[in-house]
């Protein structure tokens, strides 16, 4: 009897656990769909707060959590001067007060070390010997001293066009003075002293600097001062622990102008280079994923109080600087002949030299669109002081790469033409003449809320060009993580091996 009936009880047995399967697998798919759902939409299976930096990476989830909500506000919660777009698309800005970055509201202060400690960047800096960065200043230390005490007295930096390219000496200040716990307002870095805390490693060389006062001898040597303190880098840098850890992946070194590290650049490709475009640079050495743009240091004054106005700026068109350009600066004369005969278009040439800079500054601010043409290379310090003078510049650069344009829209402040447009017979003045008078106001306004962000200044401030050239290198430091920890995949059965210089040479065509 009881083998008459087993196979009726095994399909019941086989029919009950396949609908306890089933019920099981709907109450899972609920649950997991409730999770979703409480999680905004996205479920979250990581804790963050076991991750090493987890601030820094929560600073940068709410600031795209803050662009999210922005794009559901209504018109009407957006100031008259906004129009349809958002400057800032990762912070907020206050009514009355110049925008700031969204990290920078996080920082607290040297007082606060917890959440001052957490909230910033932290940078390992070397202790290079002083002739790699103040020594170039002709500061000398006292004993084996290798910084200055910046609290007495701060080395000068040569003015002239040696300042447009001075980030390296603004970054190095702002990590000496982020020790000092009476230091304040919104700090976006902190050194720290022991490297395996650290978000990046800076490496403190006045590269700029180097090249502008020493890359020519008199009478002439084998070799400059300049190119034998690249050597001596690139030796010290092989032999530190640092960058064998990361082969120098995490490490940040300014080269600013175009032709510093023209001989180490080769060989510290992996490193984040801080650069104010890509012209001189082969793609696998330098590029917009792995670098970063920071903006030239303006050389004509900031205009302060600015009351100016559409009407109250009679000329129209503004340039003022070298004519006869190689490269990609051909464009220039071609612009020369097509404009030089508009009555309200001033185009000439011109220099820092004999009150160049005094001249620059008036005729900036009595204008209302300034030129910025590609010239040797695709950027130039043109375009910042246009935005120190509040004059709309006009950017005819396809090349050109700006800082924070991924936190900036610089169309909202700026005009772009293409090169091939621009050099067409009538184009560019029928194109700026069509521009009338309230959407100028609009972009002039927008030039006055966001000049800020192109100040270098010690002590830093909230918001200026040194803390958003910090938050720019904050961005990539997720980036640099994982391309580290996939690196590490296969280093147990592979064997652990120290990552040392790997050179690459210059393309034949390369400047």
């Amino acid at each position: 009897m009881a083998e008459r009936n087993s196979p009726a009880l095994g399909i019941l047995s086989r029919k009950s656990l396949f609908s306890l399967f089933t019920a099981t697998s709907l109450v899972f798919l609920l649950s997991w769909l409730f999770v979703f759902q409480s999680a905004g939409g996205r479920p979250r299976f990581i804790d963050h707060s076991l991750l090493p930096n987890s601030k820094l990476l929560a600073t940068l989830d709410a600031a795209a959590a803050a662009a999210a909500n922005r794009e559901g506000r209504s018109e009407n919660e957006v100031g008259p001067s906004v129009g349809n777009r958002s400057i800032l698309m990762d912070g907020e800005e206050e009514a009355g007060e110049a925008p700031r970055a969204k990290a920078d509201a996080k920082c607290g202060s040297p007082d606060d070390d917890d959440n001052y400690n957490k909230a910033a960047l932290k940078v390992y800096m070397y202790d290079l010997p002083p002739e790699f960065h103040f020594g170039l200043l002709d500061w000398k230390g006292e004993g084996k001293g290798v910084w200055p005490d910046i609290r007495t007295k701060i080395p000068d930096y040569p003015g002239g066009l040696n300042l447009q390219h001075s980030v390296e000496y603004w970054l190095t200040l702002d990590l000496l003075s982020s020790e000092f716990t009476n230091s304040s307002g919104g700090r976006s870095a902190v050194r720290v002293h022991n490297s395996n805390e650290a978000d990046v490693i800076f490496v403190p060389f006045f590269s700029s600097l180097s090249y502008n006062r020493f890359s020519k001898g008199n009478p002439h040597p084998k070799k400059s001062k300049n190119k034998l303190l690249q050597e001596k880098l690139v030796s010290y840098l092989a032999r530190q622990p640092e960058w064998k850890r990361s082969g120098g992946r995490d490490h940040v070194v300014v080269a600013h102008h175009p032709n510093s590290m023209l001989d180490a650049r080769m060989k510290l490709w992996p490193a984040m280079f801080i650069l104010a475009d890509f012209g001189r640079y082969p793609p696998n050495i330098a590029n917009v994923d792995k670098d970063v743009i920071a903006p030239y240091k303006h050389v004509v004054r900031n205009y302060a109080d600015d009351n100016s106005g559409f009407d109250s700026r009679p000329t129209l068109l503004y340039f003022q600087g070298a004519i006869y350009r190689k490269d990609g600066g051909y464009v220039r004369q071609e612009l020369f002949y097509l404009l030089k005969d508009e009555k309200d278009v001033h185009f000439s040439f011109g220099s820092v030299q004999k009150d160049g800079i005094r001249k620059a500054t008036q005729g900036m601010r009595s204008s209302k669109f300034c030129l910025n043409i590609a010239g040797d290379t695709p950027s130039s310090n043109r375009l910042f002081d246009a935005i120190a003078s509040h004059c709309v510049p006009v950017i005819i650069s396809d090349e050109i790469e700006l800082p924070y344009e991924d936190v900036l829209d610089y169309s909202q402040f700026c005009i772009f033409v293409r090169t091939s447009d621009a050099i067409k017979k009538n184009f560019l003045i029928n194109f700026i003449r069509s521009i009338g008078k309230d959407e100028w106001t609009r972009m002039w306004q927008r030039l006055k809320e966001i000049n800020n962000f192109y100040e270098f200044q010690y002590p830093s401030k909230d918001g200026d060009a040194i803390q958003m050239t910090w938050q720019a290198i904050a961005r990539k430091v997720p980036s640099i993580r994982m391309k580290l920890h996939k690196s590490r995949r296969f280093a147990h059965h592979l064997g652990h091996t120290e990552s040392g210089l790997i050179s690459f040479k210059s393309p034949k065509n390369f400047w």
